[in-house]
């Protein structure tokens, strides 16, 4: 079978390399992102101050419009911010939690960064937070998670696809439940946005936050926040920053929020990440995101059976319409055989809990997963994995 997606091989140069197995925790760099750096190089050289009023100002909206096709969201409707962290501040800063409205739910398996933020700050903001657990580590009862959410809600602040498991969680039905008793949702895109179809206007969804460090191959600092336009003239962040001033340069002492997207974003712009930002969504788009749902729906099928012809466990669901674009293999020693397949250019990573992480994307050859598992397989029969000692710290 003729894969039309291998054709995006040649935009990624480290392909060429080594096989990439992980692009749920880095996306590979797109080759015209050097040239993308030297454009803010070459600005910040000839243009010096005049570069922030020749685009570096508006960038964290013009950014966002790039991403925004992915998102089914508009020109004008999505906001860039450093990290996801922040951004999900930003909307949790937004909202008052006064009684009987005091509660934000959330689960047991959502991203921790996100969890640190709101089990810290919404303790000072006066909200209790509900925590839906998981009975099997993989996924969260959506029963039990809708039950969760009653009157008492303020929002609901959850991952659309977990982390360690790859878990397509459903948010339809979160934002039908949600709307239903008068909450709002909040959700974390992160590892859903460029490897699976979204919509924020089919879903409905008040919130949603993400970035391209991940399957959209954008590189780091450049996360993003869509706000539906139903709330989004509404309410204002107490997390905020001079550019969501509705005159910024005009330096006055009280806050005046502006419109739309800006009015979410708070201080001075990283503007090295933004022009990095821009080709791997780009790239994204055009590959199309059903095309790219499609073959990770095979390649993960793949590895599923691969795991199951050696019984090694797989900590992602079975049910292919609830798993994301990633595989657990949770294979004895798992954090040294990861750092065996590294040392032969095979890269993928290691998560407690869950195990290995194996990630093609839409540039992966089904070949390159094949030698994946053979070497796995070679490393555990043969214990090439005793040369590499336990963790001291996993960066996640």
């Amino acid at each position: 079978m003729t894969d039309a997606l291998l054709v995006y091989r040649a935009e990624f140069p480290i392909l060429d390399r080594v096989t990439y197995l992980v692009s749920n925790s880095l996306g590979a760099m797109p080759r015209g992102v050097p040239e993308r750096l030297a454009e803010y190089a070459d600005a910040w050289d000839r243009r010096g101050v005049r570069a922030w009023a020749e685009g570096w100002w508006t960038m964290p909206l013009t950014v966002g419009d790039e991403i925004a096709p992915l998102l089914g969201a508009g020109p004008g409707e999505v906001a860039m911010f450093p990290n996801v962290t922040l951004a999900q501040a930003a909307v949790l800063s937004a909202l008052d939690y006064a009684p009987p409205r005091d509660t934000i739910v959330m689960t047991g398996l959502d991203f921790p960064s996100v969890r640190y933020v709101y089990d810290h700050l919404a303790a000072r903001l006066g909200a209790r937070i509900v925590s839906v657990p998981s009975d099997d580590g993989i996924g969260i009862d959506t029963a039990r998670l809708l039950e969760a959410i009653d009157e008492r809600t303020r929002i609901v602040a959850v991952s659309h696809v977990l982390f360690r498991s790859a878990y397509i969680m459903d948010a339809d039905a979160i934002c039908r439940r949600a709307h239903d008793v008068g909450a709002l949702v909040s959700l974390d895109a992160f590892h859903s946005v460029g490897v699976i179809p979204v919509d924020v206007r089919a879903s409905g969804v008040d919130f949603l936050t993400g970035g391209v460090l991940k399957w959209l191959c954008g590189g780091p600092g450049g996360a993003f926040l869509y706000v539906s336009p139903g709330v989004r003239e509404t309410l204002e962040p107490a997390l905020t920053g001079w550019q969501a001033h509705a005159r910024p340069f005009a330096f006055e002492h009280e806050m005046e929020f502006g419109h739309g997207a800006s009015r979410w974003l708070n201080g001075t712009p990283v503007i090295p990440a933004l022009y990095a930002a821009i080709e791997g969504p780009r790239i994204v788009r055009k590959a199309g995101i059903d095309a790219i749902r499609a073959k990770s729906l095979r390649q993960t099928a793949r590895l599923v059976s691969f795991a199951d012809a050696h019984g090694w466990p797989v900590n992602a669901p079975r049910d292919p319409a609830r798993r994301g674009g990633t595989v657990a293999f949770d294979v004895p020693n798992g954090y040294a055989v990861a750092q065996a397949l590294l040392a032969r250019d095979i890269l993928v990573d290691y998560r407690p809990e869950a195990g290995i992480r194996v990630a093609p994307h839409f540039y992966t050859d089904d070949r390159e997963i094949d030698d994946a598992v053979n070497a796995m397989a070679s490393i555990l029969e043969t214990g090439a994995w005793h040369q590499f000692s336990a963790p001291r710290a996993v960066v996640t």
